[in-house]
């Protein structure tokens, strides 16, 4: 029997409900914890809520992007840390400095301390401060997809100069993520799209990368009994204004559609005050064919996949893709497009488009709603595919092994 390890998971920013990076932390130390391994946190706010699993460690930060207080000014006392200060007036220049300030802080509360791990896994802050760690002990990060991808979306999605330049100061970060990430001797994506696109923007051979699938937390999205799905009724996840996620182009799809078929769009989460998804439903006149539930507790995350007759999923890239896994376990049918990752977690459980095509989203929409039999196939076949090929403890045992042979190539 081999020894359990000691594992140091660094994950910069983890909401543990939202956004792939959150939940794949908070749910690969479970996994890992429950295999016997030893596993320590090391996060920026907030929480990622281990529940238990693992020993969490949250470093004092200046925390810039809580939503509930974004972009506060800092108190004079705390500028006197020149870690808060960089930041501070990086953000100030209108930068995103926490993945590289995180890895100075981790830098910091680890030295003289590095040889309590076995290996130390960074989720993709790719901060230089890897660099200092892996003289130390062997390290490894995942990359679940790459921010290029975002920041070319972001250009074009804008007319405005101005805002192509804020997102091109925004996304500045890469710079460092691309020449920490070819120093790594290993590198863990979750999807063979990823590794494809990683390789290519970040320059990398794809020898060094591992492909190693998330897995869906069904014990959290599952079907429920005793709820009737609501005919017309559609799910999205990703509220999200940024272009990345395909809002957009879903909103304009059920402009057309709602001309032809009594629907109604649901959209978990809030949109930006002022943004552009909260100026597109005013234009398309769509207020009363669709709703933003704002933030909901798990319960009611499942109800709204229970009640809903299909789930859309519009995003023109994903790394992996958890929106389409976590509907299908809730065995309900699912569209999705195309970009990135999504073929590879939907396979032949889905109906799939082209990213960024509104008409093609609005046919496959009309198609599922005129076609039970259809909705019944898919959502079935969706749900058998989670379940026999997505679990977390399937990807912690393919990371441990991935571990080890990091740990042997390092001595």
């Amino acid at each position: 029997m081999k020894s359990s390890l000691k594992i140091g998971l660094l994950s910069y920013r983890s909401n543990p409900h939202c956004g792939g990076q959150g939940v794949y932390i908070r749910h690969l130390c479970q996994a890992l914890c429950d295999l016997g391994h030893q596993v320590e946190i090391i996060a920026g706010p907030p929480d990622p809520q281990l529940n238990g699993h693992g020993r969490l460690t949250m470093l004092k930060t200046l925390d810039l992007y809580n939503p509930d207080d974004l972009f506060r000014t800092p108190r004079l006392s705390e500028l006197t840390d020149m870690i808060n200060l960089l930041e501070w007036l990086d953000v100030s220049a209108m930068g995103y400095p926490e993945p590289w300030t995180f890895g100075m802080r981790v830098v910091r509360h680890l030295k003289g301390k590095e040889n309590r791990y076995d290996i130390i896994h960074d989720n993709q802050s790719l901060s230089y401060g890897l660099l200092s760690l892996m003289k130390k002990v062997p390290v490894t990060a995942t990359i679940h997809h790459p921010m290029t991808v975002d920041r070319r979306l972001a250009v074009r999605s804008t007319r405005s100069f101005i805002k192509k330049i804020k997102a091109l100061r925004w996304y500045s970060f890469i710079h460092m993520q691309k020449r920490v990430a070819r120093k790594l001797p290993r590198i863990l994506t979750v999807s063979d799209i990823s590794k494809q696109d990683i390789s290519t923007e970040f320059q990398i051979p794809e020898t060094r990368f591992t492909t190693i699938a998330n897995g869906i937390d069904t014990s959290s999205f599952h079907p429920i009994e005793g709820v009737k799905r609501i005919p017309g009724r559609i799910i999205v996840t990703n509220s999200a204004d940024t272009p990345l996620k395909g809002l957009y182009h879903l909103l304009h799809a059920i402009k057309n559609i709602v001309k032809k078929r009594k629907v109604f769009l649901v959209v978990i989460g809030t949109p930006k005050k002022k943004g552009g998804i909260e100026r597109l439903v005013r234009q398309l006149d769509l207020e009363s064919h669709m709703e933003f539930t704002g933030r909901i507790d798990q319960q009611r995350f499942i109800k709204e996949y229970a009640k809903a007759s299909i789930a859309v999923v519009p995003s023109l890239y994903e790394g992996f893709g958890l929106p389409v896994g976590e509907a299908m376990a809730c065995q309900i049918p699912v569209i999705c497009t195309t970009g990135g990752a999504l073929p590879e977690v939907a396979g032949d459980a889905a109906k799939l488009v082209p990213p960024g095509d509104s008409h093609a989203l609005e046919k496959a929409i009309l198609e599922l709603l005129d076609d039970a039999a259809l909705r019944e196939t898919l959502a079935q076949k969706g749900y058998e595919r989670v379940l026999s090929q997505f679990t977390w403890e399937a990807t912690a045992r393919k990371t441990v092994q991935a571990y080890r042979e990091i740990i042997h190539d390092y001595r």
